[in-house]
C-alpha cells in the first residue's frame, strides 16, 4: 500500500547529487528550463481566461503572470511555487471593478493590497499556514485535481464556452460542471477531440519511454511535445481543407497582438491615485489582501507537500514577496496575484527543481506576448486541456484515497470533506470545512486522552496525562461527579505543563462542594 508521501509524489527522480539544487549547476536544460516551458504553456490561457472572467483587459492577466513569474519568483523563498492571477479572485475582481466604477481605480486598490500584504509578512502572519492539518492540504490538492479533470473534459471535446481556468462548479449561466460535460459529450468538435486524445496518449506514452531516450529527446517535456504535435496536426488539417480542422477562434489561444513594443505598454492602464483616500478603494484593498494571502498560504503549504525534496517555504517572506508583486501589478496594470496550485502542480510534475522554472515561465510570457503572439494563437485549447487533465490525475490518484483511508477516520474524514467541498463549493470554503472536521477530531482525541481515573477502595487518583484546556472541562466534571461520597480524591497535575483557567475553576468548584459530600481533596503540582 502506498505511503502518504508516495501518494503525492511527482514522477520518480534520481537521488539528488551535490549541486542538484543549485540553479546554476546543470538544472537549466534538464529540469528547470523544460518545466518553465510547460508552466508557460499552461499559464498563458489561464492568464487570459481569468482576465476575461474578471471583466478586466486581457493583457492585465498576462502582466500579472509576468510579474508573478519574474518578480515574485525571484523574491519568494519557495522553490516550486508559481504565482499568477487566480481564478478564486475572479468574482472579487469583477465585483470590485463594477463597485469602484473603473479599472484604474481598481488598480489603486491592488497597489494598497500589495502594501498590506507586505506588512502582513513583516508582522509574521505567515505562521498561520503551519496550523493547517496535512489531511486538509491533501484533500485540497485532491479536490483541485478532480476539479481540473472535470472542468477540462468539455475543453478537450471542443466546448469552450467557459474560460479554461475556471474552477467553479456552478456557473453564472446557471449551468454546472456536469451539464457542461454532458453537452460536450453529446456534441463534440471532431477536430478538437482528435487533438485532445492524440495529445493525451502522446504524453502518457512519452512518460514511459522518455527515461530510455538520450540526447535532446531526453530533455523534451511531454507537454511541449504534445503542443507541437497538436499545432502541427491542426495546421495539416487546415492545409488539406479537412472538415476536422479547428478554425473557430474560441477553440484556440487568443493572445492580443500588439502592433509594437510601445503599443503593448500603451494598452496597459495606470492606477488612479486621485481615489487613494476613497474608503471603498481601501475596503477592496483589504479584501484582496486578506483573500490573496489566505490562498497563498494554502497553496504554499500544498506546494511544500508536492516538492520532491520537501523543502519548507518561509511563509512570512512569501507574504512580503506577494505584496511586492501585487504592488507592481497595480502600478503596471495587472490583476492581483497569488500562489496558484494548478500551475505549481504542473511545475512540479514537469520536473522543476528550483525557483528558476517559475522565473523562466515569467520571461517566456513576456517574450511571447511581445514577439510571438501570432504563433501562440495557433495552439488548440483542447491540447492544453490534455496537459491539465494529466496534472489533475496526478493530484488525485486513486492510491492517495486508499492511503488516506488506511490512516483511519480521523485523517480520512477531514480529507474527504475538504475534497468534496473544493469540488462542489470552492477552495476557501472547502479548506474551512476540512479544518473544522480536523478540529473536531483534535477535540475528540484530547477529550478521551487527557484524564485517567484510578480507584483503590475509597481512594481515587485523578491524573492529568497532558496539558488541559476548556476542551477537557466536560470530561473532568463528569468524572468528578461519579466519585461517591466519603471518598479521598487526589488530583495530580504533575504531567501537565499547562492548566487552563476553566479547568482550575472546575477543580475549585468541586473542592467547594466536596465537604458537603464528605469528600476530601488533595492537590498535587496543581
Amino acid at each position: 500500500m502506498p505511503s502518504e508521501v508516495d501518494s503525492q509524489k511527482p514522477p520518480a527522480m534520481h537521488a539528488p547529487h551535490p549541486g542538484t539544487l543549485d540553479p546554476s549547476k546543470g538544472n537549466f536544460l534538464r529540469f528547470d528550463g523544460p518545466a518553465g516551458t510547460v508552466v508557460f504553456l499552461v499559464a498563458l490561457p489561464l492568464c487570459l481566461g481569468i482576465a476575461l472572467a474578471s471583466d478586466a483587459p486581457l493583457l492585465s492577466g498576462v502582466v500579472a503572470g509576468i510579474i508573478g513569474g519574474i518578480v515574485v519568483g525571484f523574491l519568494s523563498g519557495s522553490q516550486v511555487s508559481v504565482t499568477g492571477p487566480a481564478a478564486g479572485l475572479a468574482v472579487i475582481v469583477s465585483t470590485a471593478i463594477a463597485t469602484l466604477g473603473s479599472f484604474p481605480a481598481f488598480l489603486t486598490a491592488v497597489v494598497l493590497a500589495g502594501a498590506l500584504q507586505f506588512l502582513m509578512g513583516v508582522f509574521r502572519l505567515g505562521l498561520l499556514a503551519d496550523y493547517i492539518p496535512n489531511s486538509v492540504i491533501k484533500g485540497m490538492l485532491a479536490g483541485i485535481g478532480i476539479v481540473i479533470i472535470l472542468k477540462q473534459i468539455p475543453h478537450g471535446l471542443g466546448r469552450d464556452e467557459e474560460f479554461i481556468g475556471s474552477l467553479a462548479f456552478l456557473e453564472q449561466s446557471g449551468r454546472n460542471t456536469f451539464t457542461d460535460i454532458v453537452a460536450a459529450v453529446l456534441a463534440p468538435h471532431p477536430g478538437a477531440t482528435l487533438v485532445f486524445f492524440v495529445a493525451l496518449a502522446l504524453m502518457v506514452g512519452w512518460e514511459r519511454i522518455q527515461p530510455r531516450m538520450s540526447g535532446l529527446l531526453r530533455l523534451l517535456p511531454g507537454p511541449l511535445l504534445a503542443v507541437i504535435v497538436g499545432v502541427a496536426m491542426n495546421e495539416a488539417l487546415l492545409a488539406f481543407r479537412s472538415p476536422l480542422a479547428i478554425t473557430d477562434r474560441e477553440h484556440l489561444v487568443s493572445l492580443p497582438v500588439p502592433s509594437s513594443l510601445a503599443g503593448f505598454f500603451g494598452q496597459l492602464p495606470r492606477p488612479d491615485f486621485s481615489r487613494l483616500m476613497d474608503p471603498a478603494v481601501w475596503f477592496v484593498a483589504a479584501t484582496i489582501a486578506v483573500v490573496a494571502s489566505v490562498e497563498t498560504l494554502l497553496n504554499i503549504a500544498a506546494s511544500d507537500r508536492l516538492d520532491p525534496f520537501r523543502r519548507i517555504t518561509p511563509t512570512n517572506r512569501e507574504l512580503m514577496a506577494q505584496g511586492v508583486g501585487n504592488l507592481m501589478c497595480g502600478l503596471l496594470g495587472g490583476l492581483p496575484v497569488t500562489s496558484v496550485v494548478v500551475r505549481t502542480s504542473a511545475n512540479v510534475f514537469a520536473g522543476a527543481r528550483t525557483w528558476m522554472s517559475t522565473f523562466i515561465h515569467g520571461w517566456l510570457l513576456l517574450v511571447s506576448v511581445l514577439f510571438f503572439p501570432a504563433l501562440l494563437n495557433r495552439i488548440p485549447l483542447s491540447c492544453l486541456a490534455a496537459i491539465l487533465i494529466l496534472v489533475g490525475y496526478k493530484l488525485a490518484k486513486p492510491s492517495l484515497f486508499r492511503a488516506m483511508y488506511a490512516q483511519g477516520w480521523s485523517q480520512f474524514l477531514p480529507f474527504m470533506a475538504t475534497t468534496m467541498a473544493v469540488v462542489f463549493i470552492d477552495l476557501l470554503r472547502g479548506v474551512l470545512l476540512g479544518f473544522l472536521f480536523g478540529i473536531f477530531f483534535v477535540i475528540r482525541a484530547n477529550h478521551h486522552a487527557a484524564l485517567t481515573v484510578v480507584q483503590q477502595g475509597r481512594h481515587f487518583l485523578v491524573r492529568f496525562n497532558k496539558d488541559a484546556s476548556f476542551v477537557n472541562k466536560n470530561e473532568l466534571r463528569m468524572r468528578l461527579r461519579q466519585i461517591p461520597e466519603g471518598a479521598h480524591v487526589i488530583i495530580d497535575a504533575t504531567r501537565a505543563l499547562y492548566i487552563d483557567h476553566d479547568i482550575r475553576e472546575a477543580v475549585e468548584d468541586y473542592m467547594a462542594l466536596a465537604p458537603y459530600r464528605d469528600i476530601t481533596v488533595e492537590l498535587r503540582n496543581f
